[in-house]
């Protein structure tokens, strides 16, 4: 009856979902523009922030392009609150880092977090459910309260604003001991020009003897 009220339809497509299907329908899965550097051997996303910090492994499920599925795919979980996406996306991508030993040494995965106005406003972390299923697939913590945003930023939605943006954005870390030695899996929805992500890791790579791999969603 639920089904009938509601049905289960893809969230790029909106067709009605099959048996057997969920999230997407196996028409825009199988039109996934596939990255997975961790599947392919790739050093080429690592190899964005050769010289910015160390850095031990770097991958993306996704390649991003403008108008593509991928954009549909985040626009639809950023703005249209379908946080199905994200734990679609953390249980793919956790079952196959599961089976990675390049990952399977990871001992924490700490999400990029949202500034607390952005937070209350949108309702939730985008990246949350991604690093979730990541943390359960590797069956390592997941902690959401290491690294902190506090600055605001408004929405990305052009590349000039990207940068502006990113040159703005501040983090802290609290809870230091807890990474100590640890290595720890740093999660996002998309790598852009990386600087996100590199003033993350910056402040997590304050705490004792911590190492850094990074796993989003996509990248451009």
């Amino acid at each position: 009856m639920l089904n009938l009220l509601f049905p289960k339809v893809c969230v790029c497509c909106t067709e009605l979902l099959n048996s057997g299907e969920n999230v997407l329908c196996l028409d825009c899965l199988h039109s996934l523009p596939i990255a997975s550097f961790h599947k392919t051997g790739s050093e080429t996303l690592k190899d964005k922030f050769y010289g910015r910090f160390l850095l031990k492994n770097a991958t993306a499920l996704l390649y991003f392009h403008k108008r593509g599925l991928t954009q549909q795919l985040l626009h639809n979980l950023k703005y249209r609150g379908k946080k199905e996406i994200s734990f679609f996306f953390g249980k793919w991508m956790g079952a196959e880092l599961a089976e990675h030993s390049d990952y399977t040494q990871v001992e924490m995965v700490i999400p990029v977090p949202l500034h607390k106005q952005k937070l209350k406003k949108r309702g939730f972390n985008q990246v949350e459910g991604f690093g979730k299923e990541i943390a359960l697939a590797l069956n390592v913590p997941y902690r959401d309260d290491i690294l902190i945003k506090i600055s605001k930023t408004g929405s990305q939605v052009f590349k000039t604003r990207i940068l502006r943006f990113e040159a703005e954005e501040v983090f802290f870390t609290q809870n230091l001991d807890d990474i100590k030695n640890k290595h720890v899996l740093l999660v996002d929805d998309i790598i852009t020009t990386g600087a996100t992500l590199e003033k993350c890791a910056l402040q997590l790579l304050k705490g004792e003897n911590v190492s850094i791999s990074i796993a989003t969603i996509a990248t451009t």
